[in-house]
């Protein structure tokens, strides 16, 4: 792939430009290539792919640091999907190379991808025709960003090299594990799940009722090619992911059915 300059490396995430886990992923980049962090300005966990369409959204210059000194970056009062946009049509000096997001702080695997604002803003890019990675450490409290750091700049530089198809990006989470103690990386599709959940009822101090969303996962995929079985297993797990939602699978059975006439008791 040639370039005229370093490549453009733009930093998202759903955590907020204060989180640990975007520090961690600066510093892992940022001998790869230029990098640029858009980024909210508050967390904006479990948004999914909400953009802002009845405010403005704004931006203002933040002040972010990395062991090679400043690095130019913006918070953004919009959801994830919103920094990549507005980052790519205003922000930037150019278009990026490649868009990664997180470090997360939590997994991002099976249902999990439906609600992530990290794999969002990845997604985002990919709809843009942009490479990206989301980057998410399976660890809920804390966790090892260094170790999660240095698989994501390996990772990153593979596809910096390699590129991905096009409308795929890779999602990727890595177990909370230091860096001599994860067994290596494995390909993996996402794994079936639900959350059962529950609202907890509650009262303010107006005795006003209000609802704690709360919940257990729960895995439905004995599998052992799953994002959920590696990281059982040390592994980091690389899932491919596209924001083509269509079942492939059942368009022809489905495309033979009747629908225009009236059903058959």
């Amino acid at each position: 792939m040639e370039r005229d300059s370093r490549p453009l490396i733009l930093v998202c995430n759903d955590d907020g430009i204060e989180a640990p886990g975007i520090a961690a992923l600066v510093a892992a980049v940022h001998d790869i290539g230029d990098v640029f962090v858009a980024a909210p300005i508050r967390e904006q966990s479990a948004v999914g792919h909400a953009i802002t369409v009845r405010d403005p959204v704004r931006a203002q210059p933040w002040p972010f640091r990395s062991p090679s000194g400043s690095v130019p970056a913006w918070a953004v009062s919009g959801t994830p999907a919103d920094c990549v946009k507005l980052a790519i049509d205003k922000l930037l000096p150019r278009k990026p190379d490649l868009v990664v997001s997180g470090i997360n702080q939590g997994p991002n695997t099976a249902v999990n991808v439906i609600y992530s604002g990290t794999v969002s803003a990845a997604t985002e890019a990919t709809m843009l025709g942009i490479d990206a990675i989301a980057f998410s450490l399976c660890s809920w409290r804390g966790g090892d960003f260094e170790s999660a750091g240095r698989w994501a700049a390996r990772i990153a530089g593979h596809v910096l090299t390699s590129g991905l198809p096009d409308g795929i990006l890779l999602n990727v989470n890595v177990p909370d594990l230091p860096y001599d103690r994860i067994r290596g990386a494995r390909v993996t599709r996402q794994a079936r799940s639900r959350w059962e959940e529950s609202f907890h009822e509650r009262r303010d101090p107006l005795d006003r009722p209000y609802y704690w969303l709360t919940g257990r996962f729960v895995n439905l995929d004995e599998g052992d090619n799953t994002d959920l079985h590696a990281i059982e297993a040390g592994y980091v797990s690389i899932t491919p992911v596209h924001h083509d939602m269509t079942a492939h699978e059942h368009l022809a059975r489905l495309g033979s059915q009747a629908w225009d006439e009236e059903p058959t008791p």
